[in-house]
Formats: structure tokens, C-alpha cells, sequence
């Protein structure tokens, strides 16, 4: 679960900039608020702002240090992406720093770097503001020549084979661009679980959806898992996409291909015999085929959905249907783990491909279904979403610019606002910001670029 995310002098963002799921004094919706490890946790944000204020570049920040401390692998945006306004800042430091929860243990993680160096990274065991956070390891270096320094929590030092990694890792292994809690995943002492599960929730719990992110393995999930088959065909349904059924069909590999392809078909056939419990995706534009083996066989795992069209059923793969099915069918397994698990979904323009009224309805059905599990926070220029009945105050977020072109984020709780106002009319009035400011349309002049063709 996330508590809080800081980031400074990256994309859109100069100063330290906040953004936290911490619940205000509302009583309203309080099936919207979890207990999590000692703390309250919202579980829906909903970030508006205009085009180029920064709400994406939230997301986009949060994805790229997830995907640092997973794979290791410095982003190239922490290197050309700080702070365009100061022409100094590729010389600043950046900074990213969350507050989680995973397996009721609260965590605080930090790393700054200047000029694609770590020159500070910590792990703590957060006190949520209520007593003393406490450090398992803290990692210290320059930006310039080499001075790292690096300390583990006493417990690790006091094992007699754990306390043997933090001198092999500073001396031996550890690269001064390499996240210390990436080293994390292969330990086996069981000192290290806690460390671990930090590391986890990044690569597990944190599951960031951009507009050009496609889900892997819907197919196989849909085949495996009854209940996820079951809300998937729930979903569809509802919300009147004309698809009757989702089915899943088995193809063998050479009917597939056919034989203009035997070579791919062979090619595929050798990896998956070579690591049997392995899928082999293969992605045309529009449309995810898994390929597995199944019986000593390869087998093609396709996607269809079924359409009612006077009395008989008519088959479209993913590819033929539009793309707003397609996008509706991309969110299913964000949505069924967000109802069953502590996951959180980061979702960047979430209303992309879809109907204005059916992402209504589904944020609408996700706001007051009070068994979920997990947290849900997007972007979206969607007005219609702004709706008290859906969200609490605290639930909305405002991307804008400031005059230094910098992003900074504020609550729709800021401005105290009663329950029965209606927040679309004001936000589309720029009450609240986060709008383009259009002026008056005739001094566009475009009277004039008409006369001229």
C-alpha cells in the first residue's frame, strides 16, 4: 500500500513536490479508508491537471524508480529529464522517495542522484510520524571521485554469515550507479527477508499501466483462474459491448503458422521444449497469442469474443474488436487485483480508448464496492469522474504549473468544499486549476487562416 511519494528536479518537478494517499477528516465513504501497519490509506485518487502540468510525470516518476530498484539499471530520464526551467539542474541532485506499507510493516525508501551516481540511498523502517524511524541500511557516496560509504541495521552485522555481505558487496560488487536494495533479491539469510520484502513490493505490489502498456498473459489467466473469468465476463456484459462470451481457444502451432512459417513455428517449439513451464508470447499490433506446451505439444492460447447477432454467434479476435474493448479488456486484470489484493495500480490516462460513461462506471463500481483490497490512483482529464458520490474531497488531486513552470499538486480537500457542490461545474470554471487557461477563441484569428487557403 502506498502512503507517500516525493520526488524533486525531475521532469516538471524543481522543488521537493509530495503526493500521499493519507485520508482527511471526512466521514464520509469510510469504506474508502483502509488500516494498514498502524496508519489510514485512501484507496482511490483520481489526478487532474492540463495538458503539460505534470500529472503524468507523477506516475512516470514512480514507474522509472520501480523500475530502477527491480532491475538495477539507471533510468536515462534521471540523467536528461531534471528540471528544464534551471539550467543547472543536470548538476542537482534528484530525488524519489516512497513510504509503503507491505506485510503491515511500514518502509521508507530514498536514493538521490547527481550526474547518474548514487550519492545517498536508504532503506528505513518508517515511524509514520510517531516514533523514530529505523535505518537497515544507509548507503553514502559523491558525485565526483569515489567516497562510498555503506552501513546495515546491527541485526545483519551481528549474523555471523550475514555481516559478511556488506563488505563483500561495497568492495566487490556494488557499482556506484546500482541500487544497494536491488542486491536484495538473492539473498538467503533470513536477516535479509525484511530488506526483501521491501524489494517486493516494488516488483510485485507496484504496478504501474501506461497508455501504451499491454497486459501479458490474459489468456492464460482467463483459462486458469475461474474467477477472474467469471468478472471478466461480468464486466464485458455490463457495460453493453455487444460480447456475449470470452473464450479461449487451443490451436496446435502448425495450424497456427501454417506452411509459409514452419521455421517460426520450430523456433518456438525448441524454446518452449527447453523450458516447458515457460509461455512464448507473440504480439501482433492489436493482439496478444500464447504460445505453451501442453502434453508434449505446442499449443497457440488466442483470445476471442463472442458476439449474440440474431441468433447466432459471430467470433472476433482482439484485433477486430475497437479499441476501446480492447483497452476495457487491458484493465480487467488491474481491476480484479485491485478487488483482491494489496496491490496499487498507477493507471496514466486512464479514460484513453474508452467511453466517457463506461469509465464512469467502472471507477463508479470499484468507489462503492467496499470488499476491495487494493488502491487505485490514475490521471485523467475526464471531467465527468468529478463526482462526490464517487470520490471523497481527499481523493482528487490537482496537477498545475507555477510561474517558475514548475508542477505542484494540491487536494481538492484544500479548498473545503461541502459534499453537495457540484465539483465538475468548478473545476471546468477554474475554481480549483488544473485547466487550460483558452482565453477568448476569436483571437486565434482563424478567420484569417481560412482566407488565406
Amino acid at each position: 500500500m502506498l502512503i507517500r511519494f516525493l520526488v524533486k528536479n525531475l521532469f516538471s518537478f524543481k522543488e521537493l513536490t509530495e503526493f500521499n494517499m493519507l485520508p482527511g477528516r471526512f466521514g464520509r465513504m469510510p469504506y474508502h479508508v483502509y488500516e494498514a501497519g498502524g496508519i489510514d490509506l485512501l484507496k482511490l485518487n483520481a489526478m487532474y491537471g492540463a495538458n503539460g502540468a505534470g500529472k503524468s510525470n507523477l506516475i512516470r516518476a514512480l514507474a522509472l524508480l520501480r523500475e530502477y530498484v527491480v532491475t538495477g539499471n539507471l533510468p536515462i530520464e534521471f540523467l536528461v529529464e531534471t528540471f528544464k526551467f534551471d539550467k543547472e539542474s543536470p548538476q542537482k541532485d534528484v530525488y524519489l522517495g516512497v513510504e509503503f506499507i507491505k506485510d503491515e510493516v511500514p518502509y521508507y525508501y530514498g536514493i538521490t542522484i547527481n550526474q547518474g551516481i548514487i550519492v545517498e540511498e536508504e532503506l528505513q523502517i518508517s515511524g509514520l510520524g510517531k516514533k523514530e524511524d529505523y535505518t537497515l541500511f544507509i548507503r553514502t557516496d559523491t558525485a565526483g571521485e569515489k567516497n562510498l560509504e555503506l552501513d546495515f541495521a546491527k541485526e545483519v552485522m551481528a549474523d555471523k554469515e550475514a555481516g559478511i555481505f556488506p563488505w563483500f558487496l561495497k568492495n566487490e560488487i556494488l557499482e556506484r550507479n546500482k541500487p544497494v536494495l536491488f542486491y536484495m533479491a538473492g539473498r538467503k539469510n533470513e536477516v535479509f527477508e525484511i530488506f526483501k520484502k521491501a524489494l517486493q513490493w516494488f516488483s510485485a505490489d507496484l504496478v504501474p499501466i501506461m497508455p501504451d502498456t499491454k497486459p501479458a498473459g490474459i489468456a492464460i489467466y482467463l483459462e486458469e483462474d475461474a474467477g477472474f473469468y467469471q468478472f471478466a465476463a461480468d464486466v464485458m456484459q455490463a457495460f453493453n459491448t455487444g460480447i456475449e462470451r470470452i473464450v479461449v481457444d487451443t490451436i496446435p502451432i502448425e495450424a497456427f503458422f501454417g506452411e509459409e512459417d514452419k521455421q517460426q513455428a520450430e523456433r518456438i517449439t525448441a524454446e518452449l521444449k527447453a523450458a516447458p513451464e515457460k509461455t512464448r508470447p507473440f504480439r501482433t499490433e492489436h493482439e496478444e497469442i500464447l504460445f505453451v506446451l501442453r502434453a508434449g505439444k505446442v499449443v497457440a492460447k488466442r483470445l476471442y469474443f463472442l458476439h449474440d447477432i440474431d441468433g447466432g454467434a459471430v467470433k472476433f479476435t482482439a484485433a477486430e474488436e475497437s479499441d476501446g474493448t480492447r483497452r476495457l479488456v487491458d484493465y480487467l486484470p488491474a481491476f480484479y487485483a485491485a478487488l483482491h489484493s494489496k496491490q496499487v495500480y498507477l493507471i496514466d490516462e486512464i479514460e484513453r480508448s474508452i467511453h466517457p460513461l463506461l469509465i464512469k462506471e467502472l471507477i463508479n463500481k470499484f468507489s462503492h464496492d467496499q470488499s476491495t483490497k487494493g488502491q487505485l490512483i490514475f490521471s485523467t482529464h475526464e471531467s465527468n469522474l468529478l463526482d462526490q458520490d464517487i470520490f471523497r474531497p481527499d481523493e482528487i488531486w490537482f496537477a498545475e504549473k507555477n510561474t517558475e513552470g514548475a508542477t505542484e499538486v494540491y487536494a481538492l480537500s484544500d479548498f473545503k468544499e461541502h459534499h453537495t457542490i457540484d465539483i465538475r461545474k468548478g473545476y471546468l470554471n477554474g475554481r480549483y486549476g488544473g485547466i487550460p487557461f483558452l482565453g477568448n477563441l476569436k483571437d486565434l484569428n482563424w478567420e484569417q487562416h481560412a482566407e488565406a487557403h
